[in-house]
């Protein structure tokens, strides 16, 4: 992507440069709006709107099918549960202000991060026993 954005605007395009549409802030002409500024946490364009933080949810997913898989090696699989609950809960408090947008991925996590860690700790009960 170039420097100025995704290219040039064609003429007349709402939100391209002064010029192209728009005068310049400083020097508004009779009848054409002043264009908006970018709002904090915006791009730059107009109308866009930040992009979704969905990395917590989908990190937790991964930790939590890891520790569920791996419960035979249970020091690794706790500690992998462990974080697995841990980014998936944070992941669904994102989802649910709106701020991710894969909620059942964060409970996937959940979900896969409390069994792994009973199943790691059921094998740790088995070792113990036997």
């Amino acid at each position: 992507m170039a420097p100025g954005g995704p290219g040039q605007v064609p003429y007349g395009y709402p939100g391209g440069p002064a010029g192209y549409g728009y005068p310049a802030p400083h020097m508004p002409g009779p009848g054409y709006p002043v264009p908006p500024a970018a709002g904090p946490g915006s791009y730059g364009w107009p109308g866009m709107q930040p992009m979704p933080s969905n990395g917590l949810g989908t990190a937790g997913m991964v930790l939590g099918i890891l520790a569920a898989i791996g419960f035979c090696m249970w020091p690794v699989a706790i500690l992998l549960g462990v974080l697995a609950v841990i980014f998936g809960g944070i992941g669904r408090g994102r989802a649910h202000r709106g701020e991710a947008t894969n909620p059942g991925q964060a409970l996937a996590g959940v979900i896969c991060g409390a069994s792994g860690i009973v199943l790691a700790l059921v094998m740790l009960a088995f070792l113990i026993a036997a």
